[in-house]
């Protein structure tokens, strides 16, 4: 499926004609998830309304991620691929739909590990309350791409820096350490404090409702909610991703 919002009204490089945005997400929306993500990509048109902006939902049970792509984003588009770690499905699938889109096309980075979401994270856990005898865990969905952990590790060990204390990592499905294993080990090591998450996931959906359920004593809410408008950190972070591949594309042309 796709969305699209800004202006349409092309922006001029030298005379040639600029490329458009499309953020993709992968999975299965729900109607809170999918208002959460469009908010980022409202913020992200409002504040580019010289470029083409659209976003594609590409269904989590959709074998093949390159035809879905192929067959909703155009040949000169910029792929934002909004999601925290990247894992090897959808970094090869969207790789093989830029191959079928043609050389014009291009695929930024994904969006994590980055300092702007973990400002928002630590927006998220002041606004719950947390307190100096408090535990964080940082709630993450897991891959099966060693990479995609190592990233949320490495979200971790900024958050930590950032709030100045430890800050423990468990994930949701296929990697470990489990997120109940986690939190009971917290209370192991750590008897009498509550135990914070901090969900590491873009917006509400299956993976937040089963990191709340997962035990923990307070729950933060995710990076983005489908009533408020998206943090800036943020749409600055997804400007970044497309401004870093433009930029490259207009200095070989």
């Amino acid at each position: 499926m796709v969305w699209s919002s800004g202006s349409g009204v092309p922006a001029q490089h030298d005379g040639t004609p600029p490329m458009r945005l499309v953020a993709v997400t992968h999975g299965r929306p729900s109607s809170a998830n999918r208002e959460a993500v469009i908010r980022l990509v409202d913020g992200v048109a409002s504040r580019r309304p010289d470029i083409d902006v659209a976003i594609t939902f590409v269904d989590a049970s959709h074998a093949d991620v390159a035809a879905a792509l192929e067959a909703d984003a155009e040949p000169d588009a910029v792929i934002v691929p909004l999601v925290l770690s990247a894992g090897f499905h959808v970094r090869t699938g969207l790789s093989l739909g830029l191959d079928r889109l043609g050389d014009g096309a291009r695929l930024a980075d994904e969006l994590g590990p980055d300092d702007r979401i973990v400002e928002v994270l630590a927006e998220r856990l002041d606004e719950l309350g947390l307190a100096e005898g408090d535990a964080v865990l940082l709630a993450a969905a897991g891959s099966n791409d060693p990479r995609a952990v190592r990233e949320c590790f490495e979200t971790s060990r900024l958050l930590a820096q950032r709030l100045g204390r430890p800050v423990t990592v468990g994930f949701i499905a296929a990697a470990i350490p489990r997120l109940p294993d986690a939190i009971e080990m917290i209370r192991e090591v750590h008897p009498g404090s509550r135990v914070v998450v901090g969900p590491y996931l873009l917006a509400p959906g299956t993976f937040y409702d089963a990191a709340a359920a997962a035990g923990a004593d307070l729950i933060a809410e995710p990076l983005l909610l489908p009533d408020e408008p998206a943090p800036h950190p943020l749409i600055d972070l997804v400007l970044d991703r497309y401004e870093s591949v433009d930029a490259s594309h207009w200095e070989r042309a």
